[in-house]
């Protein structure tokens, strides 16, 4: 089950989509501590809000195959980084989603 998704002041436009990206693992499979250079940044966060969907040739919108609250995989170089109040966030497109985790 997915988390509850916070509420923040980011409206995604279009077929725009807000994540925040799931903390970066401080201990490798083997046991090893990771400094924080050395830690990878994770390829999956949870949906916090959803823009309106992108708009067809008949001017209808598209309806998002994701929900708030859920944890998403997505593509490496995805999106745009952003900061909320100390938060890091990711701007990225519908389609850069991959998956639904869960």
């Amino acid at each position: 089950m997915a988390k509850t998704a916070k509420k923040v002041a980011i409206r995604p436009l279009g077929d725009k989509v807000l994540v925040q990206r799931l903390a970066a693992a401080e201990i490798s499979a083997g046991g090893i501590v990771l400094p924080d250079s050395a830690q990878e940044k994770p390829k999956q966060g949870t949906v916090i809000a959803l823009g309106d969907g992108r708009v067809l040739g008949d001017g209808k919108r598209t309806e998002f195959t994701v929900k708030r609250g859920d944890t998403v995989l997505f593509t490496s170089y995805a999106g745009t980084e952003v900061e909320w109040e100390s938060e890091e966030y990711l701007i990225l497109s519908e389609e850069d989603i991959l998956g639904i985790v869960g």
